[in-house]
């Protein structure tokens, strides 16, 4: 990190590696889809050989986002590595552990097939946090300490940083949120800084809502005037508009959007609706915008290797593989955050992918248990369960109902992370005659506390970065359902969880009726897997998290035999 007394920085001297700037911001309201048309964007330059990466900048002053709850701030991604984030370079302030970042590195991670740092997610808590420590440790002797220019300083450093240890050709910035939160103002200042400092080597994309007036049945080019506008009077004039819409932009609307918004009519892309989301790289090729904006920032595209990830053919073939696939497997997902759909969503796309490859379209149904749920009217009409992750009391004893059911009447069923717990509360209760057996994290008075704090976890107060998170080494059992599924002894998967499955509960009686640890950590002492040694049956849990890992073009091996097993079971059930 850059050193905070040298204030005047140029970037002209700070990035000697050439590399591109892409920043894309939001305007007229927030979820208009920056992400994917970030990763698409991303995709776009992939076909054309360059070694690209994504920065989020997320303007919340939390340090990371593992603290936030899913219904507000949907998924928390968890990326392989763990960061000791120091906020102030090479003193001996402590350090912040991060593994947990923004739900959008999963979109990037999907269409991308790259693995990024948890250090490309930028907070306003991370860089505050920087420039406070850095004044109290005297980096800033004799100088009013200000947003502009110690603020603004530290997240260009930051950028570059990145830009130079990676050697990239392109960094794609997305900024969260929407222009003219006040939060996002100095990420949007550090952008304008950059943009005068190395002008032909940068670009802005807005994305922006043209919604659709029913009542005069047109599209409509105010919001987006007034989300420029916004832009323009902090210094910013976008390069490319992407109107984001239920229909393709209509001719009148893109010359409507390029007058007012003072861009070339090429330069206003469509980003319509779309049924299989890794068809946008591919209308926006249709677009020309792959050519328009490597002409804008200066690069000359590469001779391209192939690869499934970064061929254009390979990628059409993907996509089309997704439009054809014309059967159905429904899946229920029991659990508590579906207020809002980015809650579980690299489950969703997990399952979705598993399926597209075996020629089926998923059917989620999302069940938000309550007191009021009925279990088994809500699961009778599907061909698998999943029961979802999560932390707290509120629909814990419906989850374990859901594992019940699906021990009963032998439903495919996968158990994630906490899910897994509570398929293993549902197994004692029901087969070893515990009753009331819990996880201590539940009830902390439970007579049976089959789930418990892992040893690591005990002596632990604070909550933010403080689970056991990252890849870990997983020791696979062979002759078990999850090595069918990897085919490997040992594997490597993401965890996020401070409780674990009690193996002094797995005695003899357990065995008999069939449970199985079918996998451990290296010192064989933590559970990371369980699974019901049935024929006719498909039952596994996992404490990992194995959806972070399922790419469209290559699904999760559990996913994929999950699904495998829900699509035998439903024909099956038909042939009866």
């Amino acid at each position: 990190m850059i050193l905070p007394e040298k204030c005047n920085i140029k970037l002209t001297d700070a990035n000697k590696n050439n590399t591109r700037f892409i920043f894309i911001t939001g305007g007229v309201m927030s979820a208009v889809g920056k992400g994917v048309a970030t990763a698409s964007l991303g995709k776009i330059l992939q076909f054309r050989g360059f070694n690209i990466s994504v920065v989020k900048i997320d303007p919340y002053l939390n340090v990371d986002p593992g603290t936030l709850n899913p219904v507000e701030h949907g998924e928390c991604f968890i990326t392989e590595d763990v960061w000791d984030f120091t906020p102030v370079h090479g003193s001996d302030e402590r350090s912040y552990r991060i593994s947990e970042i923004d739900q959008d590195f999963g979109t990037y991670s999907r269409f991308l097939g790259i693995e990024m740092h948890p250090s490309h997610n930028i907070t306003s808590g991370q860089i505050y946090l920087s420039t406070i420590l850095s004044e109290r440790k005297g980096k800033f002797l004799g100088k009013t300490v200000q947003l502009i220019p110690h603020v603004t300083n530290i997240i260009k450093e930051r950028l570059m940083e990145i830009s130079r240890s990676e050697n990239l050709d392109v960094l794609l910035i997305e900024c969260g949120g929407t222009v003219g939160d006040l939060e996002s103002s100095i990420f949007l200042e550090a952008f304008r800084q950059i943009k005068l400092e190395i002008p032909n080597r940068t670009a802005l994309v807005h994305v922006t809502l043209v919604p659709y007036s029913r009542a005069v049945g047109q599209q409509k080019s105010k919001p987006t005037q007034h989300s420029v506008k916004m832009l323009q009077s902090m210094g910013l004039q976008p390069d490319i508009i992407i109107g984001r819409s239920k229909k393709p932009l209509a001719e009148d609307i893109k010359s409507k959007i390029s007058l007012y918004s003072n861009v070339p009519e090429a330069a206003v892309i469509s980003n319509p609706d779309i049924d299989i989301v890794y068809e946008l790289p591919i209308l926006f090729e249709e677009q020309g915008l792959g050519d328009f904006l490597c002409e804008l920032i200066d690069l000359k595209a590469k001779l391209v290797s192939y690869s499934e990830v970064n061929n254009y053919s390979e990628w059409l073939k993907m996509v089309e593989m997704y439009k054809n696939a014309d059967k159905l497997v429904r899946i229920a997902m029991p659990g508590k955050y579906f207020n809002i759909s980015d809650s579980y969503i690299s489950i969703n796309d997990a399952l979705e992918h598993a399926a597209a490859h075996q020629g089926y379209k998923t059917e989620l149904k999302m069940i938000n248990i309550t007191e009021e749920t009925k279990i088994e009217e809500e699961l009778k009409d599907c061909d698998g369960i999943l029961l979802t992750p999560g932390f707290g009391e509120r629909a814990v004893e419906g989850m374990i109902k859901s594992a019940e059911y699906a021990m009963e009447n032998r439903v495919p069923f996968l158990g994630i992370c906490f899910g897994a717990q509570l398929f293993f509360a549902a197994f004692c209760r029901k087969y070893l005659g515990l009753k009331d057996a819990n996880s201590s994290e539940i009830n902390p008075d439970t007579p049976y506390p089959v789930v418990d704090l892992l040893q690591s976890q005990k002596d632990v107060t604070e909550k933010g970065g403080t689970m056991r998170l990252g890849a870990q080494k997983i020791v696979v059992k062979e002759k078990t359902k999850l090595y069918d599924a990897y085919q490997q002894k040992e594997i490597y998967e993401r965890f996020r969880h401070r409780y674990h499955i009690q193996e002094r509960y797995i005695d003899e009686k357990a065995k008999e009726k069939g449970l199985i640890v079918s996998s451990r950590d290296e010192t064989g002492k933590i559970i990371n897997s369980i699974e019901l040694d049935r024929a006719d049956h498909w039952m596994v849990g996992t404490q990992f998290h194995p959806e972070f890992k399922s790419r469209p073009y290559a699904p999760s091996k559990v996913y994929y035999d999950f699904i495998k097993a829900c699509t035998t079971y439903k024909n099956k059930k038909k042939s009866i």
